[in-house]
Parts: C-alpha cells; structure tokens; sequence
C-alpha cells in the first residue's frame, strides 16, 4: 500500500510539471512574445495607435505579468464626444484594465473641434507649446511612476486612441522606454472576448452607469504639496 501511493506521489508530481512546462511553451507570458511597438498607417498613425497590438488583438496579450494595462478615460467626460460618434460616458471597458483619467495627468490640448473642451481643473502635470512637461505638484512624478512603472510593459487605451496617443507621448517625453509602450487604440472599436460592459439600458429605455465595475484610480489633490 505504502509503494502504491508513493508512486502515485511521483506520477502526480510529473504530471504537475508537465503541466507547468507545457503552458511555458504553448503560452508564453514573457516580454520576448511580444511585436515591437509599430504604427498604423493614416490617421490611427497619428493618434498613435499601434499597427500590431490594438482592439483587434488586445485580447492575445492580457493577463500578463510583466505589463500593466491602463484605460485613459474619465468616468463622464465634459468633452462631447458623441459628436464624433463615441460616448462622454465610459460605457464599459476590456476587462484587466484599470482607468486613469488622461485629463487629471495634463492638461490636453489638440482635441477635435467637435467635441469641445474637456475637464479643465487640476492636473499632475501642465504641457508647454514646446512640447515639455512641468510638473505642478512635488508628488507628481512619485505619481506617475506608481501608475505606470518604468520597468513593465504598458498598455494604454482611451475611446477613440486620441488620449492614449497623448499619454504615450507624456511618458516618452518624461523618460519612458517607447518599446515598453502600446497605444492599443480605443475601446469604441473593440469586439473581443473579454468587454466588461458598464452601461445598461432599463426596461423603461432610461440608461444608467455601473460605475462600481470600474477599477479607477482617484487622484485627491487636495493632499499633493504644490510646486
């Protein structure tokens, strides 16, 4: 009895590392598995978008331990966007990203006429016509390298591509490592698997947000030491 089950012990044993090991090769979650950042031709070029990881691929590169994934919207946007065909609102989201408001990190700039002015309160960072970056608070930096770190992959998406685009260029511009950074584009595009829908319309036809679902990451500036 005792050598049945120490034989089973072993047979369970190499079965489990055979596991391991074939999910290692079949499914690799490693940093080499990945195409080098390269964009879209035309406008999604533009705004940034990549050629290789966007809304129609995303789905092949979630769940990644050596990345994080960070969806730029605000939960209701005073820009109307829906004179572009897109939603103020967020709507819903691919499910493993966590919001990041763009327009709390800096002030934005170069939206289309159509959709107006955004949020125009406090933000981490100010953007100078040259192109550079002041910081507005002593934190800002510890800040933003918190939500986005240096030494992982990152993932950006907004609605359209347009505020992911410009937080790649942010962090560029502050000392990022461009091929560590994938603007994947917008969520208004996306048709995979893993949509984690946020609006619901009632019986009634009213529409209400469950913004609960959201993962989000609040900024209280009120506590940050102005520079």
């Amino acid at each position: 009895m005792k050598k049945y089950v120490w034989w089973s012990s072993i047979i369970a044993v190499i079965l489990i590392v055979g596991a391991f090991l074939l999910g290692r090769f079949a499914f690799p979650n490693t940093l080499s598995s990945l195409p080098t950042p390269e964009l879209e031709e035309g406008q999604r070029g533009e705004l940034g978008i990549d050629k290789n990881v966007n809304e129609s691929t995303i789905d092949q590169y979630l769940n990644r331990g050596d990345s994080v994934y960070r969806d730029m919207r605000m939960l209701k946007d005073p820009g109307n966007y829906e004179a572009i065909g897109g939603d103020s609102y967020l709507s819903g989201f691919v499910d493993g990203f966590e919001v990041v408001p763009f327009p709390y990190i800096v002030n934005v700039e170069g939206l289309p006429e159509a959709v107006g002015d955004t949020y125009n309160g406090k933000t981490l960072f100010r953007q100078h016509s040259d192109g550079s970056y002041t910081a507005n608070y002593e934190e800002s930096t510890q800040i933003l390298e918190a939500l986005f770190p240096k030494d992982k992959t990152i993932f950006l998406m907004c609605g359209g591509g347009g505020y992911s685009g410009m937080m790649k260029n942010l962090l560029v511009t502050l000392g990022w490592d461009e091929n560590k950074i994938y603007d994947v584009g917008g969520y208004w595009f996306y048709e995979g698997d893993h949509n984690i829908e946020v609006k619901r319309v009632l019986a009634d036809g009213s529409v209400v947000y469950d913004f609960y679902k959201v993962p989000y990451h609040e900024i209280d500036f009120d506590s940050l030491t102005r520079n």
